[in-house]
Parts: C-alpha cells; structure tokens; sequence
C-alpha cells in the first residue's frame, strides 16, 4: 500500500482546484457558444481554433493559453478578460464591470445600435460613478491636510 505524504495532499488539491477550474471554463465557453448560435465547427472555423481542441477545451479535459483565450472571446464576441477569469488567469473582481458589457452584447433580441447605445450608456454611468469616488477620495483628502495644518497651527509656540 502506498504511503501518502502532505506534498501529495497538496498537489491533489491543487490538481483538483485546476480541473474544477478548467472544467468550469468550458461549461462557460460550451454556453456562451450556444448563446451564439455557433456550432463547434463555426467557432473553431472563426477562432481559427482547431476543432478536436475546442472540444478538449468545453469538456474540461484542457487548459487554452491566453492567445487562444482571446482568439475564441473574438470569435464569440466576448471579453477576453470573462474567459482569463473564468480561466484562473485574472482575479474576479478586476473585470466585473466588463461581464455587463458581455451580457449586453450576448443578449439575441437587441440590435447592434441598441448593444451600443447600451454599453455606451453603461459606461457613462460607471465612469460617472468612478469620477464621483475620485471626487469624493479628493475630498477626503483635501480635509486630513486641512485638518492636520490646523492642528500644526494649534500646537504651534
């Protein structure tokens, strides 16, 4: 019977966390496909992504590079950084703004002016909404250098 070390243990979780993230990725890809209305032949056709390689990739059996990442994102007309997520390669919470721009862009029954119209709409508020965090970050910090030349007044002889 064969002895299990920690290392072992560590390496079959790791092993287990990167098939759960492989496969994970081509259940997304399988369905944003679908969402598409692209056969596996289309898109690797648009992807110039082999086919068999395609189908390793939505059955979770491999891991695509970034290149190719991006190359299917093309073809599919999605973010590349929704499958480098989905992929482990990029941390969630840098590219959740860009999964609305994806689910505009994926939905069937808007038009191509209306998925514009839309996502420049979406923008306009995010940035707004960046631009008020900066405002109000300037703020705060107007107020501490305030705050802290009074007290440098206060205390002065």
């Amino acid at each position: 019977m064969a002895k299990l070390t920690a290392t072992d243990s560590v390496t079959g979780a790791v092993k287990g966390t990167v098939a759960g993230t492989v496969g994970g990725l081509g259940e997304y890809l399988r369905e944003q496909r679908r969402q598409a209305r692209l056969s596996l032949r289309q898109l690797a056709e648009e992807s110039d992504v082999s086919n068999p390689y395609l189908s390793q990739i939505e059955r979770g059996l491999r891991r695509p590079s970034a290149e190719v990442l991006q190359q299917i994102a093309k073809a599919l007309r999605i973010s590349a950084e929704s499958l480098y997520v989905r992929a482990g390669i990029l941390d969630a919470d840098a590219s959740g703004p860009r999964m609305v721009e994806d689910a505009i862009a994926l939905d069937p029954r808007l038009t191509e002016r209306q998925k514009s119209s839309l996502i420049d709409i979406y923008r306009s508020f995010v940035g707004a909404a960046d631009d008020d965090q900066q405002d109000q970050t300037r703020d705060a910090s107007e107020r501490t250098e305030n705050n802290t030349h009074h007290v440098q007044e206060d205390t002065a002889p």
